[in-house]
């Protein structure tokens, strides 16, 4: 079975590695140490949202028709470019006005989250095409 959030999220956790060592490595002489914490926060961020992404894959795999956790994933997969990238270009670019788009990624980090506890919530159940209340 192909997923796309399998595939996002292990693209994002590959990606998220070389951006680590690319930091680790690259960057210590190159920008301030407030930078560098900066960038390893989108690091951080975009590593624990690929594991989420492929935990996102994994679960539809249980529930493949669920509307909740399509939505889960995308907004995932947003909030990784949003949050991650803007944290990365506000390090490398250091244009302070970057840092107005990171809330917009942990918006989007906030209603994964949300939406993945919805579709665990025991009382109510959306798949599919179908709702149904237990």
């Amino acid at each position: 079975m192909k997923s796309t959030f399998l595939l996002l999220g292990a693209l994002s956790a590959l990606i998220g590695v070389g951006m680590g060592a690319f930091g680790a490595h690259g960057l210590k002489t190159v920008i301030s140490p407030e930078m560098l914490t900066v960038y390893q926060t989108g690091v951080t961020y975009q590593m624990w949202h690929a594991l989420g992404l492929i935990g996102v894959a994994l679960i539809r795999q249980q529930a493949p028709g669920s509307k909740l956790l399509c939505w889960a994933g995308w907004l995932m997969f947003a909030g990784i470019l949003l949050f991650s990238g803007s944290l990365y270009a506000l390090s490398l670019l250091n244009h302070t006005w970057l840092g107005m788009i990171t809330p917009f990624g942990g918006v989007c980090f906030l209603a994964a989250w949300l939406l993945i506890t919805l579709s665990a919530a025991p009382i109510i159940r959306f798949s599919g095409h179908n709702s149904r209340y237990k």
